[in-house]
């Protein structure tokens, strides 16, 4: 993990989270899928005016009616707490009960009529058991987990449970902490909230972002069968446009909100500019080259490590444009120490030499570092360093407490020159165009080998293992960080790409069996059908690579 001392913003404090439980009822309505929601009231401590789904703080009696409760065997202790806490609260809030007769009949109006839904906690489930109920927990499933992000003043640890809505009941508002219920369809609610009539908040839009994906409330049980949410999350915010936006694990700024406010400081701005360097840690700032596109994304990434004591190594210049190479002699002050191509690309090494060129002109000269271009690149990805750099060099920056290292790793596989590099006390990975954010890495033979590919993102998880890399900084793209339900690790990152890149091998391979007379363009629209037709030509190139590997490997 990065040291502290590098952080931009002082360590704070936020609350831990409170646990609760949230219930999604549904039922199948006329045109699909519905759940239930209810507006809370304005004067909410939490989301006041949201609409959401009922639910609320779990009680101790919660977890000392468990003999009261029907469950299945896969339902733990606390999970079966969380199933009565979702049960009682949906109860409390909205007159509807999930709990049935010694016959298996569902409680009834007659049954919700005899009980008193303001009575305390600890009253629901006796009060359930005196009139022969018992609280179906096993109907109810869990969706996903939420944990509110860092930054609210009250923060909850909240499964989003599911179950079908008993026949027969009708929710009836308690007017007092909910409002206004009203059936919905996902899509819909969606649809009411972007048009700016349906107040919803992060956590209710994503679920009811994924809940649209099923046409029957039998597809959403059957998908929550192995007692472990669809998804899991604790989001972070940043600001893009100077408006505060959320993110989940798998999007692709969360990665760089973890590492710039590991805290939750709604601080950092994610919007891409091309005027200024963005700092990252205190001694690690990006600069982004103006030139987007359909291959570099919102535009190469050159990085500058290092402080105004140590000097600065600067890693991809990218293209050779005066006003970008200018703006990175000046975030450097001057004081570039190195200057250092992850390959030989015409985005990222034709602005080594003029940065080099612009160096001298102020009286130093810093050296090219790299590796050559071998016989296999493109003309216009011909380059030589002034010095090859060894697998597992280090280039040192500092001393002491002030020291940065920067450790070259050697990884063929986009380029047969490519390299990483990892600044070693703050466990970064520099990954160039080897593992990217927001696309997959193109391999283009006979420079790019599918094979030292896959080796070189074998040798770069060994290397995330060795210095506990927690993050990835791309040549295209937001820092890389988590995905779903992976800890704060890049070996999740890298460990993914390479299921991604096998699964898509396998795909091929089933293509090349079942038509061998194909050519290259009729395999690609069936082996990347899932990819859009425009990017084809591209996808063509990665795909040659992956047919050589498969015909070396039969």
């Amino acid at each position: 993990m990065p040291r502290s001392s590098q952080l931009l913003h002082p360590a704070r404090t936020y609350p831990e989270p409170l646990p609760a439980a949230t219930v999604l009822l549904l039922r199948d309505g006329p045109d699909g899928l519905e759940v239930l929601m209810t507006r809370r009231a304005m004067t909410a401590s939490f989301a006041p005016g949201a609409y959401v789904f009922p639910g609320g703080g779990i009680d101790a009696a919660d977890a000392q009616a468990h003999a009261m409760a029907r469950h299945r065997p896969g339902q733990d202790a606390r999970r079966l707490t969380q199933a009565i806490a979702a049960i009682r609260e949906s109860f409390e809030e909205l007159g509807l009960l999930l709990a049935r007769h010694a016959d298996g009949r569902w409680a009834d109006a007659n049954d919700i009529a005899a009980l008193d839904r303001k009575a305390p906690a600890e009253a629901f489930a006796p009060q359930c058991q005196a009139r022969g109920l018992t609280l179906a927990a096993d109907a109810v499933f869990w969706l996903a987990h939420w944990v509110t992000d860092r930054d609210l003043p009250r923060r909850f640890d909240v499964p989003f449970l599911v179950a079908r809505m008993p026949e027969g009941q009708h929710p009836v508002a308690d007017e007092k902490e909910q409002f206004e219920p009203l059936w919905v369809r996902p899509a819909d609610a969606l649809a009411r909230h972007a048009a700016g009539q349906f107040f919803i908040i992060f956590p209710t839009i994503r679920t009811l972002e994924r809940l649209q994906r099923f046409a029957r409330v039998d597809d959403v049980l059957a998908a929550c069968q192995n007692e472990q949410p669809l998804f899991t999350s604790c989001p972070r915010a940043g600001l893009l446009a100077g408006r505060e936006e959320r993110y989940m694990e798998h999007e692709p700024a969360f990665g760089e909100l973890a590492l710039t406010c590991p805290d939750g400081q709604i601080v950092h701005a994610l919007d891409w500019q091309t005027e200024h360097p963005v700092a990252l840690l205190k001694n690690v700032q990006r600069l982004t080259a103006p030139n987007p596109g359909v291959m570099t994304g919102p535009g190469t990434n050159s990085y500058l490590v290092g402080d105004p004591e140590s000097g600065y190594a600067v890693i991809d210049p990218g293209p050779a444009d005066e006003d970008h190479l200018e703006k990175l002699w000046r975030a450097a002050g001057g004081n570039i120490r190195f200057i250092i191509c992850t390959h030989s690309h015409p985005d990222h090494s034709p602005g080594a030499a003029p940065l080099q060129a612009l160096c001298v002109g102020h009286g130093h000269r810093p050296p090219v570092l790299g590796l050559a271009s071998a016989p296999t690149a493109r003309a216009h990805s011909a380059f030589t360093p002034d010095r090859d750099l060894e697998d597992g060099e280090r280039l040192v920056l500092g001393s002491g407490a002030n020291t940065h290292t920067l450790r070259v790793i050697h990884t063929p596989g986009h380029a047969a020159n490519h390299l990483c590099l990892v600044l070693e006390e703050d466990g970064l990975l520099i990954s160039g165009d080897h593992i990217l954010n927001g696309s997959t890495t193109v391999i283009d033979p006979p420079d790019g080998h599918m094979d030292d590919y896959l080796r070189s993102l074998d040798a770069l998880l060994a290397a995330c293992e060795q210095d506990q890399v927690a993050f990835i900084l791309p040549a295209h793209g937001y820092v890389l960080g988590n995905l779903w339900n992976e800890p704060y690790d890049a070996r999740a990152c890298i460990q993914h790409l390479k299921a991604h890149r096998l699964r898509r091998e396998a795909k091929i391979l089933q293509v090349m069996q079942a038509h061998p007379q194909g050519t290259l363009d009729d395999w690609v629209k069936l082996a990347y059908d899932d990819v859009p037709e425009r990017l084809w030509p591209v996808a063509t190139r990665s795909l040659m690579a992956h047919v050589e590997r498969i015909r070396q490997l039969a």
